[in-house]
C-alpha cells in the first residue's frame, strides 16, 4: 500500500464526516457571524441607541436565515435510492411545525400590520433634525405631547426591508424541500430549521417594537386607554415574542423532529 493509499485512507472519513454534518456547521455558523455582526453594529457612535439595536436584530435574524439556508443547500440527500411517483401531493403545511408554524405566520401578519400602524401614526418632532418616524404625538391636558421612541419609518425601514427579503427566500426554501428528495423525517427537519429562522427574525423585531411602543406609551400618565391597551395587549405579546424567540433559536440549532402524529399521511414517496 503506497503512502498516497494511506492518505487517501486517513482523510476520507474526516471529509465524509465534514460533508455529513456540514448543514450543522452552516446553521451554527449563521449564528455566529450573526452576533459578530450585532456586536459591530452596535458600535457605531454616530447612530443612536435605538437604532443601533433594530440593526443589531434584524442583522442576526438576516444571518441565522442565511445560515439556514445553506445549511439546506449543503444537505446531503441519499443518492442511492429509486424515486417513485405518489399520487398524494406534497404539502409545505405538511413539513412546518403543526403548532409554531401557523403562530410564526401570525405574529408575522401582525408585525407587518404593527408597523404600518405605527409608521402612519407617527409624527415629526420639529425640535429636532432628520426625526421623521421617531415620535408620536398625543394631547395632554389640552397640549401636544410627542413620545419616544415610536417604531416608525426611521426605525421599522430596516426590519421592513428584511422581512421583504427574508419572507420570499424562506417560502421558495419550503416549497424546495417539499418537492425535493429526501425521506420524509430529512424533509421536515430541514423546513423546521427554515421556519426557525423566519420566526427569530419576525419574533425578535416584533419584540422590540412591542418594547419600544410599551416605554412610548407608558412614560407618561397622558396616554389613558393607549396605556390600558399596552397592559392588555402589548405585555403579553412581549412575553410570546419572548417564547418564539427562544423556540425558534433552539430549533435552528437543532431542529426538532416531528412527532408521528404531525407526519401522519406525509407519504415517503421516495
Amino acid at each position: 500500500m503506497t503512502r498516497g493509499d494511506l492518505s487517501m485512507l486517513g482523510t476520507a472519513p474526516l471529509q465524509s464526516r465534514f460533508l455529513d454534518h456540514a448543514d450543522h456547521y452552516a446553521r451554527w455558523s449563521g449564528l455566529a457571524i450573526g452576533v459578530i455582526a450585532a456586536q459591530a453594529l452596535s458600535t457605531l457612535g454616530d447612530v443612536e441607541f435605538e437604532q443601533r439595536v433594530v440593526f443589531c436584530i434584524t442583522a442576526f435574524g438576516l444571518c441565522a436565515v442565511a445560515g439556514v439556508l445553506l445549511a439546506d443547500a449543503l444537505t446531503l440527500v441519499p443518492q442511492d435510492v429509486v424515486r417513485t411517483a405518489s399520487l398524494a401531493p406534497r404539502l409545505v403545511r405538511n413539513h412546518v411545525p403543526p403548532r409554531m408554524g401557523p403562530l410564526i405566520v401570525l405574529q408575522g401578519v401582525s408585525l407587518t400590520v404593527l408597523l404600518v400602524i405605527t409608521a402612519v401614526t407617527a409624527s415629526i418632532d420639529s425640535g429636532r433634525t432628520f426625526s421623521t418616524g421617531k415620535v408620536v404625538a398625543v394631547t395632554c391636558n389640552g397640549m401636544k405631547a410627542l413620545l419616544g421612541p415610536w417604531p416608525g419609518l426611521y426605525y421599522s425601514l430596516p426590519m421592513f426591508g428584511a422581512l421583504a427579503v427574508a419572507t420570499p427566500t424562506c417560502m421558495w426554501a419550503l416549497r424546495r424541500i417539499a418537492d425535493g428528495p429526501g425521506g420524509k423525517q430529512q424533509r421536515c427537519d430541514r423546513a423546521w430549521a427554515v421556519t426557525g429562522a423566519w420566526g427569530l427574525l419576525v419574533s425578535s423585531q416584533q419584540l422590540y417594537a412591542v418594547v419600544m411602543v410599551s416605554i412610548s406609551l407608558t412614560e407618561t400618565g397622558c396616554a389613558g386607554a393607549m396605556g390600558a391597551l399596552t397592559f392588555w395587549v402589548f405585555y403579553p405579546l412581549a412575553l410570546l415574542n419572548l417564547f418564539t424567540v427562544a423556540w425558534s433559536l433552539v430549533t435552528v440549532v437543532a431542529p426538532r423532529a416531528v412527532s408521528d402524529d404531525a407526519t401522519e399521511g406525509l407519504a415517503d414517496d421516495e
